[in-house]
């Protein structure tokens, strides 16, 4: 089976690191990745069901597609992903996309090498969906995006069913892969010159996995103290931390694992225990800033990142200025802002005290300004500072400069030579942004 394939992914890194173990399984069958979906014969779309925009730029980019594959009847569409295990979403491509060929979801990608095939040889339209996997399909290949850094998935799905989120419904209930298999994979890696890993989940720290040496269940914080061990490693990040499942173990960890960056994503969507509750975020205000406490207390120069959600149904002005308050109690170096978007599915989509749009996004607004207003000031006072980088690449905006990350995740460009590229290098911060550093080399 050779042809050429391009991957458009929207949403997360879980569904980021779904795209590269696709590309490694048609990669392995002799398939050739292209950078243009105009040079390929095959276009699958890994869809996110999280946030409205990603479903609406999913239908815009399928309807691009028609023109094409009706001219051209060996070109292949493919989508899948967390929109797929909806069942008014395959209602949809049904009713209104009957041109698309294959159709599968979150829990049977690693299947994609044999629908192709089958659709191919029969040819006829494939919808495979599975409701979710008894069992975690390991050894997988993967096609990585960076030489030096690599996602690994420790667990998949997730228990928690915040009312406003449709994860638990698309990703299925919580799975931990075994440690064993995990450090496997992460020595792997290593072996092929991956520096920086960072292992994924839905809520990461609430990892179960069972050992298949010894029968015990190990912890999200044993795990990170094994991979600390790795030899090889520099750096260890994880995505995404749930408040009501962050451990004193954990966070000892920050303290005595030399690799673990001292950053850390910590969700709090709200800052108003009435709305945190009608979430069912399972968690308050107090305990949330209990936990910053504790992690500011153990290490000083951590960051720690968010995620708000502006306009959940039923949030007041007074609610709206509990979450402003916190921002500027935490002081977060930078914030994923989100407007409330109905899923449906989920319970928040039946709440009929839904927020106007204009008030939303007056709200909105002004919890940007605010988050913006906090990064901007931190990152001010990194300059003169010699921070560690690894180089992740050319600088987005400017192809004649390199960018990377610091351990605390900081976005630095600095001039300098592509070979550095996977290399840490320390770099003087000899300019502040908002959103990043500008750095020289020493």
């Amino acid at each position: 089976m050779s042809s050429t394939f391009h991957i458009t992914t929207f949403g997360c890194q879980m569904n980021e690191h779904d795209s590269e173990i696709m590309a490694g399984l048609l990669i392995e069958k002799g398939l050739t990745r292209v950078d243009q979906v105009s040079d390929a014969k095959i276009e699958i779309l890994n869809t996110c069901s999280v946030r409205e925009n990603a479903d609406k730029r999913f239908f815009g980019t399928l309807g691009q597609l028609k023109n094409r594959h009706e001219n051209e009847p060996d070109f292949l569409v493919c989508v899948c992903g967390c929109m797929m295990q909806q069942q008014s979403v395959i209602d949809t491509l049904k009713a209104k996309y009957p041109w698309v060929d294959i159709v599968f979801g979150t829990h049977n990608l690693h299947t994609l090498p044999d629908l192709l095939e089958k659709v191919q040889n029969e040819k006829s339209r494939i919808i495979d969906i599975w409701s979710d996997a008894e069992v975690i399909a390991e050894n997988l290949p993967s096609e990585r995006l960076y030489k030096h850094k690599a996602l690994v998935n420790i667990m998949y799905g997730c228990n928690n069913f915040c009312t406003y989120c449709i994860v638990p419904y698309t990703r299925g209930r919580e799975k931990s892969r075994s440690p064993e298999a995990i450090l496997s994979e992460i020595e792997a890696l290593t072996s092929d010159g991956v520096k920086e890993v960072m292992v994924l989940g839905q809520n990461v720290n609430s990892y179960k996995g069972l050992s298949t040496s010894s029968d015990e269940i190990w912890s999200f914080g044993r795990l990170i103290h094994a991979i600390n061990d790795v030899d090889g490693i520099e750096r260890i990040r994880f995505m995404t931390s749930h408040p009501k499942d962050l451990s004193d173990e954990l966070i000892d960890a920050f303290v005595h694992c030399d690799k673990l960056c001292k950053n850390i994503h910590l969700p709090v969507q709200a800052g108003s225990d009435k709305v945190l509750k009608r979430m069912n975020r399972k968690y308050t205000r107090e305990h949330y800033l209990g936990l910053v406490n504790k992690l500011r207390e153990a290490v000083p120069e951590i960051t720690i990142s968010t995620d708000i959600i502006v306009g959940f149904p039923g949030e007041t002005e007074e609610d709206f200025q509990e979450t402003l308050d916190l921002v500027n109690e935490v002081e977060y170096d930078s914030a994923f802002t989100f407007l409330y978007s109905v899923r449906e599915g989920t319970p928040a989509a039946k709440y009929e005290d839904q927020i106007p749009e204009e008030i939303k996004h007056e709200r909105f607004n002004r919890l940007v300004d605010a988050v913006n207003t906090i990064s901007e000031r931190k990152n001010q006072a990194y300059y003169g500072r010699v921070e560690k980088v690894l180089v992740e690449g050319s600088s987005k905006n400017n192809p004649f400069a390199l960018s990377g990350r610091t351990d605390g995740f900081k976005l630095v460009n600095f001039p300098g030579s592509p070979d550095l590229i996977g290399e840490t290098v320390d770099v003087k911060i000899i300019g502040t942004k908002t959103f990043s550093l500008e750095g020289e080399i020493i």
